[in-house]
C-alpha cells in the first residue's frame, strides 16, 4: 500500500530536556543531528542507512516547535510529490502551515492541517539520497 505513516515528530521548547524525558520514559535513542537543529528519535533498530529493519515500524525525531500552540506530535505520510499531494489536499480544503521545506540529502517535507484543522505531515524522498 502507498503513502504509509514514515515518520512522527514531537516538538518542545526545550528540546534537550525533552529528549531526556522520552529517552527514560520509553527507552528510546536519541541524539543530537550535526548541523542542523533537530534530535533523530530511534524506536526501532535501523539499517546503515538509518531506515528501520523491522516491518511497519518508524522512527522520528525532535525539534523546536514550528508554530506557536504546537503542542502535539506529528505524523508524516510519505508520498510521491509533495507538491502533487499539497495541490491535491489544498482542493480539499487543507491549508499549508510550513510550506515545502528540504532536508538535505534526504527529502522534502510540508506541514498541513486538514478541514477540520488537524495538522499532518507530507514527506517526499529524494530518490538520489542512497
Amino acid at each position: 500500500m502507498a503513502n504509509k505513516v514514515v515518520h512522527f515528530e514531537i516538538y518542545g521548547d526545550d528540546v534537550e530536556g525533552l529528549a531526556d524525558f522520552y529517552a527514560k520514559v520509553f527507552d528510546w535513542e536519541i541524539s543530537r543531528v550535526p548541523a542542523i537543529d533537530y534530535w533523530a528519535v530511534r524506536t526501532t533498530p535501523t539499517d546503515e542507512h538509518g531506515m528501520p529493519t523491522e516491518p511497519g515500524a518508524i522512527n522520528g525525531g525532535m525539534a523546536k516547535r514550528p508554530m506557536p500552540g504546537a503542542t502535539f506530535w506529528v505524523n508524516y505520510v510519505n508520498v510521491s510529490s509533495v507538491d502533487d499531494t499539497v495541490r491535491k489536499a489544498q482542493s480539499l480544503g487543507a491549508r499549508v502551515v510550513r510550506a515545502k521545506t528540504p532536508v538535505p540529502k534526504m527529502g522534502w517535507f510540508a506541514l498541513l492541517t486538514d478541514p477540520q484543522q488537524n495538522v499532518f505531515g507530507v514527506w517526499e524522498t529524494d530518490p538520489s539520497a542512497g
